[in-house]
């Protein structure tokens, strides 16, 4: 047994449960991870258009303006597709598009349920799960 504090021993998860890989951080990137650690899910705003986006960003996918501003998201949607990983991996997770209430959909986690319970459609309510680093990753579970 090692006494260095590897990576992903950092992250404190339970055992059997799914390690989250740390993120990867860049200057565009940073508001969004800052806020995350907070306990904050940060969205994209353009001022142009008025359409939210995620992942938040400079420059608006919709019209290319580089108004943007980041807000809050409630932490509500819903489960537009999910997918259960069990082959080959050290413990199953859940991987879903969640289209939430503030109009975007997001590729996330599904964590703290049964998998085989989940169902397209289903509200999901937002949690965040401690990356391999520790940082704070959002996730969501079943509301």
């Amino acid at each position: 047994m090692s006494d260095t504090n590897t990576p992903a021993q950092a992250g404190a998860n339970p055992p059997g449960e799914r390690r989250i890989p740390a993120p990867m951080i860049n200057p565009e990137s940073k508001p969004f991870w800052q806020a995350a650690a907070q306990g904050r899910l940060l969205l994209g705003r353009c001022l142009a258009c008025r359409q939210p986006h995620f992942y938040p960003r400079a420059i608006c996918p919709h019209c290319f303006s580089d108004d943007t501003t980041h807000v809050d998201a409630a932490g509500g949607g819903e489960i537009y597709s999910v997918s259960v990983m069990r082959r080959g991996v050290p413990a199953p997770y859940a991987l879903a598009y969640v289209a939430l209430d503030e109009g975007v959909t997001m590729l996330t986690n599904i964590v703290d349920c049964d998998f085989d319970a989940l169902r397209i459609g289903q509200r999901v309510r937002l949690v965040f799960k401690p990356a391999e680093d520790g940082s704070q990753v959002p996730a969501f579970t079943p509301a």
